[in-house]
């Protein structure tokens, strides 16, 4: 927010002008850091036309890697962190993560811890980067978990955005696909129906099947469009709940199809999450805590809080890990072993990320070449259904004349 203000300084003269701040108080504040004293303060009213609107502002991984990096290489550099805070703000373009970043700094200035101010805000900063900033306090190596924070954020963005991109070309082929076919039952069909009654003839069974579905859309197209919207919403609602959560976790680590792929995902987020966590100085029970949060699924998390269990009754994490063979990989709890005997469990974890992260890749690869040729031999049936439907009470019509 912006504010004018009106003040003396040390010799009495009266000064004026603009101070962005996220706060009455913290603008009161700021212009105190200028060694004025304030006579008045008053928010700048900005036209309705002229505002920045918010609401559609999405805090992605890139901005959160960015802010990272930066506020560490600030740190490192011993600039003090109020100041590093309102440095941040300067450069951050984003409206509502702007004013978030001073008002931290501004809570960091009162005296707040900085782990405690980002606590503040569990939209941007999660419980997993909260609980880092803290152990990076309590250390004194607030710069070098910063860095860890920002290479994990920024594997996890590129790991989902790889993921996405795999999916992309499957999904653009369908809608594209089914604009065309909803395109032709619903203007071409009508039109070439006319005509083949008109020139009389012998209609065969796939024409007929393909007219009266044309027919079904044309009369109760708004039908179908509210039926597929009622589904939508309704698989949305029940997804968002916790029992649609659970059976839908439930339901992608049973089915053939999904097990293998969401396997993989589940096991590098919780190895990396965990040794992320481990090699920051956590420990061992809190980081299986906040990752039992962070890998989102029912069955790992029902396992991973009793992996925490034990080692809270003093087992190896790995002797509990034996206890679930179908969640975690006899690979994984081998090098968990490795990890404990060795004293070095967050690079041992790094390794069960990097073999499964190739293992996941060399996943999507496999089934995208699976789907291209089902699509292309799916898709291709059902144009080559409708042309034929097109095509044989034409020829019909043209070998009885």
């Amino acid at each position: 927010m912006q504010f004018y203000y009106k003040a003396r300084n040390k010799e009495g003269e009266v000064q004026e002008g603009e101070v962005e701040a996220s706060s009455k108080e913290a603008a009161f504040l700021v212009v105190q850091s200028y060694g004025l004293y304030v006579i008045s303060l008053t928010e700048k009213k900005v036209p309705f036309y002229k505002r920045d609107f918010t609401i559609f502002e999405q805090v992605s991984g890139k901005d959160i890697v960015m802010i990272s990096r930066q506020l560490a290489v600030m740190v490192e550099s011993k600039i003090p962190i109020v100041e590093a805070l309102q440095t941040l703000s300067r450069q951050i373009e984003k409206k509502s993560v702007k004013e978030k970043i001073l008002s931290v700094a501004d809570k960091v200035e009162s005296g707040m811890p900085l782990s405690k101010a980002f606590a503040t805000y569990p939209d941007i900063f999660s419980e997993f980067y909260v609980s880092m900033i803290k152990s990076g306090e309590a250390s004194g190596k607030l710069s070098e978990v910063l860095t860890y924070l920002a290479d994990h954020i920024e594997r996890e963005y590129e790991f989902r955005q790889k993921i996405k991109g795999a999916m992309f070309y499957p999904l653009f082929i369908l809608v594209i696909f089914l604009g065309i076919m909803l395109f032709l039952f619903i203007v071409i069909m009508p039109e070439l129906t006319q005509i083949l009654i008109d020139a009389g003839g012998e209609i065969p069974l796939i024409t007929q099947i393909v007219i009266s579905i044309s027919d079904f859309l044309v009369e109760n197209g708004w039908l179908v469009l509210l039926g597929l919207y009622c589904l939508v919403v309704f698989g949305i609602k029940f997804f968002t709940t916790q029992q649609g959560r659970e059976t839908l976790d439930e339901f992608i680590l049973k089915v053939p199809v999904f097990k293998d792929f969401f396997h993989k995902v589940y096991t590098i987020r919780f190895s990396e999450s965990l040794s992320t966590l481990v090699t920051a100085g956590l420990p061992i029970v809190r980081s299986l805590e906040i990752t039992s949060d962070i890998v989102q699924n029912k069955i790992f998390r029902e396992a991973i809080v009793k992996i925490a269990e034990g080692v809270e009754q003093g087992k190896q994490m790995s002797e509990v890990m034996k206890n679930y063979p179908y969640i975690f990989s006899p690979i994984l709890i081998q090098m968990t072993i490795v990890g404990e005997k060795s004293g070095r469990l967050g690079p041992s974890l790094m390794n069960v990320v990097k073999f499964f992260r190739a293992e996941l890749e060399r996943t999507l690869d496999r089934y995208i070449s699976m789907i291209e040729p089902v699509l292309i031999i799916v898709l291709g049936g059902m144009v080559g259904g409708l042309v034929a439907s097109v095509l044989l009470p034409i020829y019909n019509v043209s070998m009885s004349i």
